[in-house]
């Protein structure tokens, strides 16, 4: 079945994305049962208990798990659009909708000229790999937000703006969106949008900002780049704890504060050389946009105090979105990226007891896991550097027959 001349309708990659998404649905809905905890507490316990308090009209600001901005409201909401489903079903059904989004956005996008439907098929086979997780938190709504936004980019810049600032009011990281962004329209409709909506949550919704301070005192979490110093120190005698806090299983005792004060003076050095690199660049093909977005949330992902699985979720639509374009040189991190999506599933939920232990088996998954990220963030950094900084070695014309035999030695 052909469509528009020479495209062709998807049908191996629907009937892929098919299976697999109802495989994500029998696990969540506990028709399967996947390995590990049960992933899907935090939507039938937290998010349905943050629902209670948002219908009143005002934030859990006394929560200290409410760690969202305000925007996250209308994602923990949305299941009463679905009033025939109980409140965790309906939240599986539209993350599912969300994702079908994006893969549909990602497939329309690799038919068009310049384009290529690997981001369709990466997206797919990541957000399979990752598991039942994906749909069990509200991050692949927030995904699908950043991949239209980066979707419009260069050609509707306001569009691009706008839905950057709604992904950022939902969650944040997608503000890293612009940092690729050349047009000044971009930067505007962004600000301008950002500011309407915290002003309506500001004045409608109290305790609407209250995340701003909900962090502070976290410690370190099992799985972020950090947590490795105490996986192995706890083998050598540190006396510190594994406790849930602020809504995940995190190290507190001895040292995590510098750990944590050491991750964030590294997201400082990320910043500033993500400042450097749009002082320094050269030139911003198309691809770009998207290349830059990748690079920025990969390098503030692993600089973070935090990599909870979810966070996989946001990296694996970046890359989807840069992949979708054939210029990009973004192939290596994409596919690290992927196999960091399969160590991801194995540490958390299948072998978290092991993590959480500090077990060989758990510290080797999560060696493997943020080894693969750290590697994918390096490399895209530096393809990212080379693609747009760095000048080109100018080319050098044919020699001509006359020209090689005036050059022949005699």
């Amino acid at each position: 079945m052909e469509m528009a001349g020479t495209r062709r309708f998807p049908v191996w990659l629907l009937a892929v994305w098919s299976l697999t998404r109802v495989a994500l649905l029998l696990y969540v809905l506990r028709v399967l049962v996947f390995p590990g905890p049960d992933v899907t507490t935090d939507v039938s316990v937290i998010y349905h208990g943050w629902y209670d308090t948002l219908r009143t009209g005002t934030f859990p600001r006394h929560d200290v798990t409410w760690q969202y901005p305000p925007a996250a409201a209308l994602a923990i909401l949305s299941p009463a659009l679905l009033p025939f489903l109980d409140y965790t079903r309906a939240f599986f059904v539209l993350a599912l909708l969300a994702d079908l989004v994006v893969v549909c956005l990602l497939s329309y996008a690799g038919t068009r000229p310049g384009r290529t439907p690997r981001g369709a098929w990466l997206w797919t086979a990541g957000v399979a790999l990752l598991g039942p997780t994906v749909y069990a938190r509200y991050d692949v709504m927030v995904t699908a937000v950043a991949v239209a936004a980066l979707l419009a980019g260069a050609g509707r810049p306001r569009v691009m703006g706008a839905l950057t600032a709604v992904g950022a009011l939902l969650k944040v990281w997608p503000a890293l969106l612009l940092v690729g962004a050349a047009s000044r329209r971009a930067w505007v409709s962004a600000a301008a949008t950002a500011g309407a909506l915290a002003l309506l949550f500001g004045l409608t919704a109290p305790g609407a900002f209250s995340f701003l301070t909900a962090q502070r005192d976290r410690g370190t979490e099992v799985e972020s780049m950090g947590s490795l110093v105490f996986h192995i120190a706890r083998h050598f005698g540190w006396q510190g704890q594994v406790l849930l806090n602020y809504g995940s299983v995190e190290f507190l005792g001895p040292y995590v504060d510098w750990v944590s004060a050491a991750a964030l003076a590294l997201s400082v050095i990320a910043f500033g050389w993500l400042l450097l690199w749009r002082l320094r660049v050269r030139r911003l093909p198309p691809h770009a946009l998207a290349d830059a977005a990748f690079v920025a949330v990969l390098l503030f992902t692993v600089t973070s105090r935090v990599i909870s699985p979810q966070y996989l979720v946001w990296v694996v639509g970046l890359a989807a979105v840069c992949l979708s374009r054939r210029g990009s040189r973004m192939t290596l991190p994409a596919v690290l990226v992927l196999a960091a999506c399969l160590a991801t599933v194995l540490e958390f939920p299948v072998y978290f007891g092991d993590v959480v232990a500090s077990d060989r088996l758990g510290v080797t998954l999560l060696l493997a896991r943020n080894g693969l990220l750290l590697l994918a963030a390096l490399t895209a950094a530096r393809t990212l550097w080379r693609t747009t900084v760095s000048v080109p070695p100018p080319a050098v014309p044919p020699q001509t027959p006359r020209t090689q035999e005036t050059l022949a030695p005699s």
